[in-house]
């Protein structure tokens, strides 16, 4: 199966911000850019943020496992291994997990490992990994 890349556009309150933590801390590549959005490549995948400087965070969540899981969210299905490594770079860099790194669904169909935080203007971020990919879209 060939997936094809997502686009997605978010709003930002501070570019340089956006920038020291797309490209920096979780490694995205920069793409084109101007005064007023970055493209960065999240995996293969293309995130825009554009500049809003009134952006603000929302602030529903929703319960899931026990925890209140931000929306809207947005992240990547990492390998099992590449999940384990961006968590301990995160928790290294000091990153304040809104759901700290854990495995979700424990020994039930859907299991996954998960982490949520917010990048500096506040948009929520959910990376996952699931042992066997096969259950990303399993119902029982």
């Amino acid at each position: 199966m060939t997936i094809q890349p997502f686009h997605l556009a978010f709003p930002v309150h501070d570019l340089d911000a956006a920038r020291d933590f797309y490209a920096g801390l979780l490694g995205c590549g920069v793409g084109r850019s101007s005064d007023q959005w970055i493209d960065f490549d999240l995996r293969g995948h293309q995130i825009v943020a554009h500049l809003d400087p009134a952006a603000r965070p929302a602030g529903i969540t929703n319960p899931v496992d026990g925890h209140d899981v931000p929306v809207p969210h947005f992240g990547v299905v990492l390998e099992w291994e590449d999940w384990q490594a961006l968590a301990e770079r995160l928790k290294a860099a000091g990153v304040r997990f809104g759901i700290a790194p854990y495995v979700r669904f424990a020994g039930q169909v859907g299991e996954q490992a998960t982490m949520f935080f917010r990048d500096p203007s506040g948009n929520a971020l959910e990376f996952k990994a699931f042992r066997d990919i096969g259950q990303l879209f399993a119902t029982d």
